[in-house]
């Protein structure tokens, strides 16, 4: 005959262990499509500010300041010794012009996809976006504990940075034809304001792409291992009982 002799030690400390680990299942957070453009736009988008400042150096006129004064020389001769930037103006033409045109067949594609599968409901603002991104930025510069308010996807300051980057790709295409041929391509440069303004808005253009390119990097450090992960597998833990992130089925997205 068989003796149940109750629960031993080994079995209590198991089932204290299980206790203690939440449980957890996977849920999509990024599509498939989404996921392989971004990262075919993360070296692309790399390569054309390097490039791109290679060709700046041959002519760097811009500056902070005012009249003869400057308060800030953005590129001084050491920063072109220390990233190795300077006397290479054929290189730098090369890259910027082969990898411009990847660059710009991914934002469209990007576009496109967005458009066609609805994805672009996670990305751009809602109704008071600019109230909600503004107690975001509170929060996350710990002015104050209140959380800022949730949203599906993509909180609304995360909202109206990616819709900037977004349009700023737009601006980036749009002007570097302009200063690129701007014989043939005559009245999109005069569109602009002419070569000399083009230029100036494809530089600071640039300026605020290598400016999110290194917030963005911080802020996926800061956010932590999950977080990348999800970029690469698509896939995000999150609590059993929560609820879905995703809005993969809502909007016809395929995964």
């Amino acid at each position: 005959m068989d003796v149940d002799e109750g629960p031993t030690l080994d079995n209590v400390s198991d089932e204290a262990d299980t206790a203690d680990v939440p449980a957890r299942r996977a849920v999509e957070k990024h599509t498939r499509p989404s996921r392989w453009m971004h990262w075919i736009n993360f070296p692309l988008l790399f390569i054309m500010i390097w490039s791109g400042l290679r060709i700046y150096w041959a002519n760097d006129v811009y500056r902070i300041g005012w009249g003869d004064w400057t308060l800030i020389e953005l590129f001084p001769q050491w920063a072109y010794d220390f990233f190795q930037l300077d006397r290479k103006l054929a290189k730098g033409l090369a890259f910027h012009m082969t990898f411009g045109w990847l660059f710009a067949i991914n934002g469209i594609a990007f576009g496109i996809y967005l458009a066609v599968s609805g994805q672009w409901r996670r990305i751009f603002p809602e109704r008071g976006w600019m109230r909600d991104s503004l107690r975001v930025l509170a929060h996350d510069l710990h002015l104050t504990k209140k959380p800022p308010p949730s949203q599906s996807f993509y909180n609304a300051a995360q909202r109206v940075t990616y819709t900037i980057v977004i349009l700023l790709g737009g601006v980036a295409l749009l002007t570097g034809f302009a200063i690129f041929k701007p014989t043939q391509l005559s009245l999109l440069t005069t569109v602009l304001g002419g070569y000399e303004t083009a230029r100036f808005i494809h530089f600071w253009t640039t300026m605020a792409f290598l400016a999110f390119f290194v917030i963005h990097i911080l802020q996926v450090v800061r956010a932590g291992w999950s977080n990348f992960s999800s970029m690469v597998t698509g896939y995000e833990m999150v609590p059993a009982d929560s609820e879905d992130s995703s809005e993969s089925e809502e909007v016809g997205a395929d995964g």
